[in-house]
């Protein structure tokens, strides 16, 4: 597979890198379906339907952790198509992708899901066609869809339980999805208000005392930022009462933001984070640079806010300083020029670095192809496979298209630093 295919969507690892991530194992290779977790490592897939943001966390005792389920209504163009086809909702495909995955590690549901924050593209968009719930209290789309597929321990969001901040929501997806919580609450399962600055929120649920050097920490949420020490935060947002109703934090600038670390392993993701500040107008709505700086150097990043022209800013790249990026693209803006050559800048970090998109639509592709060229992954799920203890990790990239789970490409493995 040396080169790129016809429509530019994959550029092939050197075979050299091929590398077992489990020490006496087969390893994962291009045109063999993806290997099931093993207990021990940690496995992470940002799932690419082409509508939305979905990653699906499998721990090192098998605990599992979905973030977002991503369902945009946009049509294509300028979205992508929905993968692997328009015969399901994207939610749908999540949830199947999810339940391949669980099955492997030996369960039947997810132990939590992280809503970051309610946009369409997170917790899917309602149309006349989304169908009703058995209950016909919501409607099936993204989270819900991926609900009735997958049993889900426990939902935890930035808004709970009354998302009135920093005011009331009246979009439809919104509504629906707050319907759906109000649904699950009203069954008696578990749904809480995520903590910025805990470490204990999102844990491992099954045997967390064999694997001590797990931890996600929760950097930021609703402008409030871990400070690094124990759980305290400090407040980025002015008292929202002295704030012209324009100026209101809008939803980009309140999503959440973790940090998890496993070993020397450590990956941070922060929704759709902007650093933008209206030119300095506004300088409290860039959270993402300071969850950044709160999370330290990483060896994975995902771009927030899928890599857009507001996002991915210096400060955020200088602290960070990935060997990896992994861009969760579903739109023809995404990502930007602007963000995507910050990434790749050795002025803002030294060292090589890789970029992984699990999309790329021919419009963009042909809008900055001296960027765009340089990814390592035009389209497909791409997945971390971090090995026992946390000492390196591969990314696999598998085909989209169809529901083989068949790898395209492997990279690596990389070493992480203590």
């Amino acid at each position: 597979m040396g080169g790129w295919t016809r429509r530019g969507l994959i550029r092939a690892a050197p075979a050299a890198l091929a590398l077992p991530a489990y020490a006496g194992e087969r390893a994962d290779a291009a045109g063999a379906p993806l290997r099931p977790w093993r207990a021990g490592g940690l496995d992470i897939h940002h799932i690419a339907t082409g509508r939305g943001d979905a990653t699906l966390v499998i721990g090192p005792d098998g605990t599992s952790l979905m973030i977002d389920a991503g369902a945009s209504a946009t049509p294509a163009p300028p979205a992508l198509d929905i993968r692997p086809g328009a015969e399901r909702r994207p939610g749908e495909w999540i949830g199947r992708y999810a339940l391949r995955r669980l099955a492997e590690a030996g369960a039947g549901r997810l132990d939590m899901l992280l809503v970051t924050h309610l946009h369409p593209d997170h917790v899917g968009d309602v149309q006349e066609i989304s169908p009703p719930a058995p209950d016909g209290r919501y409607r099936l789309t993204g989270v819900s869809d991926v609900a009735a597929i997958v049993p889900i321990g426990l939902v935890v969001d930035r808004g709970y339980p009354d998302y009135a901040f920093p005011r009331p929501w009246t979009a439809p997806f919104a509504l629906n999805y707050q319907a759906f919580i109000a649904a699950r609450v009203g069954r008696g399962e578990a749904v809480e208000r995520f903590r910025a600055g805990a470490d204990d929120q999102l844990r491992l649920r099954r045997d967390p005392t064999a694997f001590p050097s797990f931890e996600i920490r929760n950097l930021a949420a609703n402008g409030e930022v871990w400070t690094g020490d124990r759980d305290t935060t400090r407040r980025l947002f002015p008292p929202l009462e002295s704030l012209p109703a324009d100026d209101l934090p809008d939803e980009n600038a309140c999503s959440t933001a973790i940090r998890l670390r496993y070993g020397a392993f450590d990956y941070f993701a922060a929704g759709d984070l902007t650093s933008s500040t209206y030119d300095g107008a506004l300088p409290w709505r860039d959270v993402e640079s300071a969850a950044a700086r709160a999370s330290g150097r990483v060896a994975v990043a995902v771009a927030p806010h899928h890599g857009m022209f507001d996002a991915t800013g210096a400060e955020t790249v200088r602290a960070l300083r990935p060997r990896t990026w992994i861009i969760q693209a579903w739109h023809a803006a995404h990502p930007s020029s602007t963000s995507l050559e910050r990434m790749l800048s050795r002025r803002l970090y030294p060292g090589p670095r890789e970029i992984f998109a699990t999309g790329l639509s021919d419009a963009n592709a042909a809008t900055h192809p001296w960027l765009t060229d340089r990814l390592a992954s035009r389209g497909g799920h791409v997945i971390l496979r971090v090995a026992p203890g946390g000492a390196s990790y591969q990314v696999i990239v598998t085909d989209n298209r169809d529901e083989r789970d068949q790898v395209l490409t492997v990279h690596g493995p990389f070493a992480c630093d203590p």
